[in-house]
């Protein structure tokens, strides 16, 4: 049972120390994250964005033949939970945002 315990827990450290580093626009799509959900929802204190902007696969531009690099980051307003997605141009040394959406997360 322990040399099961050890082997888990190599294999946590082992996964952490392999985990990709930040997008170099995440802190731009947190802070355009609350400047969105403030856009839609006025200026509310239970706005609460999560501190976390996860990169998903590249987005074709339909002008192009680049791509947009694509951003999730989730927020909430009181009981509404809401993903956003940050589309920046694949430009290196700047964050050029090309696009946002917003899509609440509700069941009906």
């Amino acid at each position: 049972m322990k040399k099961i315990l050890l082997g888990l827990a190599l294999i946590a450290i082992g996964g952490m120390a392999t985990a990709a580093p930040a997008h170099r626009c995440s802190a731009a799509a947190l802070t355009q994250a609350e400047k969105l959900l403030a856009f839609h929802f006025g200026d509310d204190d239970r706005i609460d964005i999560e501190q976390t902007a996860k990169a998903l696969s590249p987005l074709k531009n339909p002008a192009g033949k680049d791509q947009y690099d694509v951003l999730e980051v989730w927020g909430n307003v009181y009981k509404g939970r809401y993903r956003m997605h940050f589309l920046y141009a694949q430009q290196k040394g700047q964050c050029l945002l090309m696009g946002q959406e917003i899509l609440e997360y509700a069941k009906l």
